[in-house]
């Protein structure tokens, strides 16, 4: 075979092997997924205790070592949900609209999180309530999402009348922690009953959180 033809070959097999290997790493993004999202379905309808991967990898209509093969343990792939759940909780009620005046943007922000929640109501009791005790892990999944609301918050203040009085001051974030936390209890409540109309809810997670800021000296407005 001619050197010319040998390389092209080569160049081409070598080719088929890289489309291969992306063809492959794409099969195994999407079967990975695919487990995740039933997993999570599985853990908010019943508890941490009461699945085994027997019975995700049945639902899954796949083999057990299958799902092994993606995840190591029952807790890894429920840790790995929860991670899931958390980052799309965040990309879709962390919007930043710099073009709206603060309060809007505060209504804004709570309509995408009511929305969400109540859209993902089982997703999202499955990573508040955790499932495993006082897991690690989980403790630093459910702290991230956390952390992260407060930091767009506070993000979102640069600009306005409250970025001095924000800047630096460690009682408005010590504020905000608290505010959060009585909106996650609330939220939990309010998709646990469903016996609270949407828009009462939202005014009253404002309302607080203007007394909040208030509460620690902020020169809030309406």
């Amino acid at each position: 075979m001619p050197p010319a033809r040998r390389l092209r070959a080569k160049v081409a097999a070598v080719r088929g092997r890289v489309k291969a290997r992306r063809r492959e790493r794409l099969e195994t993004d999407e079967r990975r997924a695919q487990l995740l999202e039933l997993g999570m379905r599985l853990f908010a309808e019943r508890t941490y205790d009461e699945i085994s991967m027997d019975d995700l990898a049945r639902e899954a209509g796949v083999s057990k070592g299958l799902v092994y093969h993606y995840f190591k343990t029952k807790r890894d792939f429920y840790v790995a949900g929860l991670r899931e759940i958390a980052r799309d909780l965040l990309e879709k009620t962390t919007t930043h609209s710099p073009e709206l005046a603060p309060l809007e943007r505060i209504r804004r922000g709570v309509d995408a999180y009511l929305d969400h929640v109540r859209a993902h109501a089982r997703a999202f009791v499955a990573l508040m309530r955790g499932g495993i005790g006082s897991d690690p892990e989980v403790s630093l999944v459910i702290e991230g999402v956390r952390a992260a609301y407060v930091d767009r918050f506070l993000s979102d203040l640069m600009g306005t009348p409250l970025a001095a009085f924000a800047t630096g001051n460690t009682m408005i974030r010590t504020a905000l922690r608290g505010w959060l936390g009585f909106v996650e209890a609330a939220s939990l409540d309010w998709l646990t009953h469903d016996d609270v109309d949407r828009a009462r809810m939202r005014d009253m997670i404002i309302e607080l959180l203007l007394a909040t800021l208030r509460a620690v000296g902020a020169p809030v407005t309406q």
